[in-house]
């Protein structure tokens, strides 16, 4: 049984996700602020954690770093913040997708199970060499992309964009991230600079560039690859 650990202090909210999560055979744990949510963390071990950022006690962003110093459960915001600086934190601190107030029980759903999914195929020791998607493949191992049969050249550059992508597939990677990773802590402002690395792998990888479905934008918030 899947066990969710849901942090929120609105009681409607986690009534909600209470009631339609059991419904769906998860095993819901509850905690009503940050410093429960940590201990909670610790001794229930979830598989999976939904994480408002409005706490009474310490902020959403400081419970996602301090769950990442020890567990890479994945971490799905659950807040009200909808300006881009607020998720760009969020993402930044370690967490794994956002969801804005008010959300749709379905959408919520799916993008849990998605994660549960990413999260059992990239365990420690298990992450895949060999990423196929229908219109390329990813050789991290090797550093090669393959499109119909044939070797894509890429810059070291290109290589370096997609290559960090690709190891948090199905994540939404922030801009101020990719740039650090990347370029290093000096572009991390350089905004411009993925605008045009994504334009160029898209034209050398996806089938239809202009309505890419791998190499994804979020808008104002950072990329996302899809298999």
């Amino acid at each position: 049984m899947t066990r969710v650990l849901v942090v929120d202090d609105e009681p409607q909210i986690v009534r909600a996700l209470r009631i339609n999560l059991a419904a769906r055979d998860y095993d819901v744990v509850t905690a009503h602020d940050g410093g429960s949510a940590l201990r909670a963390a610790a001794e229930t071990k979830p598989d999976v954690v939904v994480l408002d950022l409005g706490l009474p006690d310490i902020d959403g962003t400081e419970v996602i770093e301090g769950l990442r110093g020890w567990t890479s459960v994945p971490i799905i915001v659950l807040s009200a913040r909808v300006d881009s600086p607020d998720k760009v934190r969020a993402l930044d601190a370690g967490a794994d997708d956002y969801v804005t107030k008010p959300f749709g029980m379905d959408e919520l759903l799916a993008r849990l199970r998605a994660a549960v999914r990413r999260a059992i195929v990239s365990a420690p020791g298990d992450e895949e060499a060999v990423i196929e998607t229908e219109s390329f493949t990813v050789d991290l191992s090797a550093k090669k992309v393959l499109r119909d049969n044939e070797e894509v050249h890429l810059t070291p550059t290109e290589w370096g964009v997609l290559e960090v992508l690709v190891r948090n597939r199905g994540k939404l990677v922030a801009q101020k991230q990719l740039l650090q990773d990347v370029w290093g802590p000096a572009y991390a402002d350089e905004t411009h600079y993925l605008r045009v690395y994504l334009a160029q792998l898209r034209r050398k990888l996806e089938r239809a560039p202009a309505r890419p479905r791998h190499l994804l934008t979020e808008p104002g918030m950072g990329y996302r690859f899809e298999l």
